[in-house]
């Protein structure tokens, strides 16, 4: 049976999560010399500027919950060491992602020591878990992934533009995340999704 209430509190829990982990990205590029994000009006936390309609729509689909959002714009060649800052400020949005996990399992924590369930500590656990999702998600080392942001760093100069060269292949990379990525996510990254999540709200699968 389709959980429309689930569907219903999984949309705040997505946005922010989106919204939160792009502004992660343009934040951190700024902190490391790189305004473009900012000069570009993306370093807000309005949703609006971060979705993108379709990637949204999948990942709010029961049967996919595979989605994402548009990419912050930044400019590796303000940076001072490039490949370096371009991992830091990629991973910032994972990041931002387990801190925002972090946050509302402590607030499922205080609301069920107060007593409070039903709608908000459903809501609390929804931002627990889609916001891992798309931490643990966006760490998959396939490009263009946040992920593959490290990884390129730390290959040796011919094999990192070698695996570079796969997210200039833009279609091909999609491909690649929906063959090799989802069943990965699926079988491994998800049962690690619900293990972490237990330990920050200190209950198991609710919902």
């Amino acid at each position: 049976m389709f959980d429309i209430e689930g569907l219903f509190l999984s949309v705040p829990a997505i946005l922010f999560g989106l919204t939160i982990h792009e502004f992660s990205h343009g934040y951190a590029a700024l902190i490391l010399g790189d305004p473009t994000a900012k000069e570009e009006g993306r370093l807000t936390l309005n949703p609006l500027k971060h979705l993108d309609p379709l990637g949204t729509l999948l990942l709010l689909l029961p049967w996919t919950r595979f989605g994402w959002a548009k990419p912050v714009p930044i400019n590796p060649a303000n940076f001072r060491y490039p490949l370096r800052d371009l991992a830091i400020a990629s991973l910032a949005g994972p990041l931002a992602n387990f801190l925002t996990a972090g946050a509302a399992g402590l607030v499922f924590r205080l609301l069920g020591v107060f007593g409070v369930g039903g709608f908000f500590l459903r809501l609390a656990g929804y931002f627990v878990v889609y916001n891992l999702i798309l931490g643990f998600f966006n760490l998959m080392p396939i490009p263009p992934l946040d992920g593959s942001r490290l990884v390129y760093y730390l290959l040796p100069p011919e094999l990192a533009a070698r695996y570079g060269q796969l997210e200039r292949l833009g279609f091909v990379s999609m491909i690649l995340i929906f063959v090799f990525g989802l069943p990965v996510f699926r079988y491994l990254l998800l049962p690690l999704v619900w293990l972490t999540a237990r330990i920050f709200t200190g209950q198991g699968q609710w919902f």
